[in-house]
């Protein structure tokens, strides 16, 4: 179980993240494309001072042999996968993908966003096979 520090800190980085989210798109509204959401938000992470990584490729095992590489749009504060999607409505398909990358890739939260809607959508992922290291979060990613 992780400590209320590093819940508190989570908290906020996802609070961090969403705001960026809301501000893009606040200002640019639907109807882009994927590409152009994920680069106005890289923006305003680093205006917010959030430690990123912009597709990062991750390593998919099955029962202990690696079987593919898959690049998440996100991976901030090297804690949180932040998958993005530009669709008019979030289907079970994509939160069911997100899930399956948070876990994959093991981080803790996972955040999928949708900038297609015509209100902004997020969806708060949980690895509930989550185990850190004792003591050590995951760094897993240089930047």
């Amino acid at each position: 179980m992780s400590s209320n520090f590093e819940e508190m800190e989570l908290d906020e980085i996802t609070y961090k993240v969403n705001g960026c989210a809301m501000k893009v798109h606040n200002t640019l509204g639907n109807g882009f494309q994927e590409v152009i959401y994920q680069r106005c938000l890289a923006i305003e992470m680093e205006r917010a001072g959030l430690g990123f990584g912009r597709e990062i490729e991750q390593t998919i095992y099955y029962d202990g042999i690696q079987v593919g590489i898959r690049r998440a749009d996100f991976v901030v504060e090297k804690r949180i996968i932040v998958e993005l999607k530009a669709v008019i409505n979030l289907e079970d398909a994509h939160l069911a993908q997100a899930k399956n990358y948070v876990v994959a890739y093991d981080f803790p939260i996972g955040l999928l966003i949708n900038f297609g809607a015509v209100s902004l959508q997020f969806k708060k992922i949980f690895n509930p096979k989550y185990n850190p290291p004792s003591g050590i979060k995951n760094q897993r990613f240089v930047y």
